[in-house]
This record gives structure tokens, sequence and C-alpha cells, in this order.
């Protein structure tokens, strides 16, 4: 089997298109929307409605962790814009993005959210031959695969966040599995540090439960887009960074 893996995908549909050539089956760990690029603030949802100098200044104060005068200058900026309530702009542009992106995904493809997607949205834009799991496990060959997806609770208030008890339960109903795919990092601080945005992200101690107490052969995960440590190993488990989709372009691959 040939199983080709990406995470933090962001709008790149173009290489997304291609991603599954060659493989036996597609699997995505989340982060589909591009709502702001700090790699280049040009691109974006927030980009497309306000310029790029708004979008450099919203970087700035997410950067700089002052997420109130980020929330207030965002929230002025939307409060201004025509042709609808700032909910309804913004989920007009995720739809836009879904399309194309749904559009292009490899099948057979076995998707979970990110941080950054919207759960409710996926029905309208899931065709045949892509699966979205969250909470729960499939088979891919021979091979048990269980999929958590979303993030935890963090001052950005990304769109799906959870609580840590709610995380922890869907980690429990996946159980014991060969490969344990989540958008978010176990809890290691090595695997959780992005060296260019210099700052930790939130890692999940449940995960790391669950990897300390099943010891399931691989676990593959993305949302920290450039980590100190891409991989380690928890007992005989192996942890895996598949890496910044949207950055790199190619997929993970795996193969047995």
């Amino acid at each position: 089997m040939r199983v080709h893996v990406v995470s933090d995908v962001h709008a790149r549909a173009d290489a997304l298109a291609k991603a599954g050539d060659g493989a036996d089956a597609f699997v995505c760990l989340g982060d589909l929307v591009l709502f702001l690029d700090y790699d280049d603030p040009s691109g974006g949802i927030f980009a497309e409605m306000f310029g790029v100098d708004a979008a450099l200044r919203l970087i700035e104060l997410r950067t700089e962790r002052r997420f109130d005068e980020a929330r207030a200058f965002s929230g002025e900026l939307w409060a201004g814009a025509g042709g609808g309530s700032p909910r309804d702009l913004i989920e007009q542009a995720i739809r836009s993005q879904y399309a194309d992106l749904f559009a292009a995904m490899p099948t057979p493809a076995y998707v979970t959210y990110g941080n950054v997607d919207v759960p409710g949205l996926y029905a309208d834009y899931v065709r045949e031959g892509i699966t979205v799991l969250d909470g729960e496990t499939t088979t891919i060959g021979d091979r048990t695969f269980g999929f958590v997806g979303g993030g935890l609770r963090t001052p950005m208030h990304t769109p799906y966040e959870v609580s840590d008890e709610d995380y922890a339960a869907k980690v429990a109903a996946v159980g014991a599995v060969d490969v344990l795919c989540a958008h978010i990092p176990p809890d290691v601080p090595e695997l959780l540090y992005d060296v260019e945005a210099r700052r930790m992200e939130r890692g999940s101690v449940a995960l790391l439960e669950a990897i300390r107490d099943t010891q399931p052969q691989l676990v593959l995960f993305g949302h920290v887009h450039n980590p100190l440590v891409r991989r380690t190993r928890i007992g005989r488990t192996e942890c895996v960074n598949v890496g910044h989709f949207r950055g790199r372009g190619t997929p993970f691959v795996l193969e047995w």
C-alpha cells in the first residue's frame, strides 16, 4: 500500500490536485482554509478583502500576541465591509475555497478537520470517494487508521477549537489503532515550537496519553508549520509532522 498524507493545505488547490498521484489512498489532516497567509501577506481571505497593508498589520499584532488588539482591528474592518455581515462575508469566501479544494481532492480520500476549518460546511462539498472522519476509525489496506480533527482552545479563537474534555473524548472514541491521525500534535514541546513564528502551539495531552497507553505504530499530524523537530519517538511509536502542504506542495508518503 502507498498512502499520501497532507496537512495545512491552506487553499493550495493546484498542488492538491496532484497530491494523490501514484497513491492507493489519500489522507488530509485538515486546515483547508486560507484566512491569513503569514508567509505571503497578499494571500488569503483577509488580504483579498482589505489589502496587503491590513494583512501585515494583523499578522504583526498576532505575532506579538496582542490578540485583543488584533480582534478589535479586524472587527472594525469587517464592520465597515459592504455586502453583508462579517459572518456572511467570511462564509462566502470559505465556501469558494472549499468548492475548489474538494473538487481538486484526490480519491479515495480520508479527511478530518483542522482548527481553521468549518465542519458544518464540509457536507455541501464532499463528493463520492471522500470520507470525513473525526473521532472515528477506518481501514486502509490492512491497517486501522484513527482520526481526531480540530484543535484546542487558544487566544486565536479559530473556528474549530474545542475544549480539552471534548478533544479527549474524541481520542478515547478512536481507541487503539495502527495509525493515529490528528491535526494537532501530541503535547511534546519539541513538536510544538514553531521556529519561524517563534512560539509554542497547543498540543494534546490526551493524544500523548493515548500514544503511551496504546502504542500505535505511527502518529501523523500537522498544524505546526515550521517545527523545531519533525519526528520523535514515544516508546515504539514514531510521531511525524507530515509538513506544511501549502509551503511544500508535496505529500508525506507512507508505504507498507
